[in-house]
């Protein structure tokens, strides 16, 4: 890959909207998108805004240039060789996949080439991912002494643990039929279908109640971290809120009429 100039003056994260759908797009094409704090710090404000914005209803991340996210900016790491800077460093990129799980609308991630360790983690704290076929996968840390440990919170739950391990401590790229196959994405798609396919599930949960997709996905992240018993008590007590909305009611009401519902919002 060869380096691409940037302009200083060119914002190093894109945002647009269009029809209920925010797309960040990573722009930092010359340095494959890797998570500057800079960069970290425009996620974060991008995401929170989003997060208390009504009119969106779900979020792609995208990345400019070759790469989806290549992780952690490393230059920038090794000019700033303090403690203090890497705790710093890794509270804020774990706020920002903390905050993707935590928001309302749904978070997909449109992946069109490599993702390498914190870019893979990005990959696998979105709610969703739909992958070019020629992405490449790897948390490669460890081939530079730096086991991926941030990285492995969020591999971690989202494959098996002998599968996450083993990208762990070998550092070796997956493709993304093996991403598929180990659970890391959901769908796979040559590169010239890749926005269509995004669009397919943007649309989809764009019509549904926004008001149970938030609720949902929340009860979904708290449930998988209790016990059975907390879970189903959480689930029904979820449920029993849902019921009391508006959305539900008048979603009950257009299937037993079948019609199309009119949901409120969130």
């Amino acid at each position: 890959m060869s380096a691409v100039l940037q302009s200083p003056e060119e914002p190093i994260l894109l945002r647009a909207d269009n029809g209920g759908v925010a797309t960040l797009t990573l722009n930092r094409p010359g340095q494959f998108n890797s998570l500057s704090e800079e960069l970290l710090a425009e996620l974060q404000g991008a995401l929170d805004a989003i997060a208390k914005d009504g009119a969106v209803r779900a979020v792609v991340i995208a990345g400019a240039g070759k790469a989806f996210c290549a992780g952690h900016d490393l230059k920038q790491m090794r000019a700033n060789h303090s403690k203090a800077y890497m705790q710093q460093l890794f509270k804020q990129c774990g706020r920002v996949m903390t905050t993707l799980t935590q928001m309302p609308q749904p978070v997909i991630a449109r992946i069109h080439g490599i993702a390498t360790a914190a870019g893979c983690q990005l990959v696998a704290a979105c709610d969703l991912a739909v992958a070019a076929d020629v992405a490449r996968f790897a948390v490669s840390g460890i081939n530079v002494g730096l086991f991926c440990s941030t990285p492995a919170v969020a591999l971690s739950r989202n494959m098996g643990r002998k599968q996450a391990l083993e990208m762990l401590l070998t550092g070796d790229f997956i493709d993304a039929a093996e991403a598929q196959r180990r659970g890391l994405v959901n769908r796979v798609v040559p590169s010239e279908q890749l926005d269509v396919e995004v669009k397919k599930l943007t649309d989809s949960i764009c019509g549904k109640s926004a008001a149970a997709v938030g609720m949902g996905k929340q009860l979904f992240y708290r449930q998988l971290e209790m016990g059975l018993e907390g879970a189903y008590q959480l689930a029904a007590e979820t449920m029993a809120c849902n019921m009391m909305c508006d959305d539900a009611g008048e979603g009950i009401d257009a299937f037993m009429q079948k019609r199309k519902p009119e949901w409120k919002g969130r």
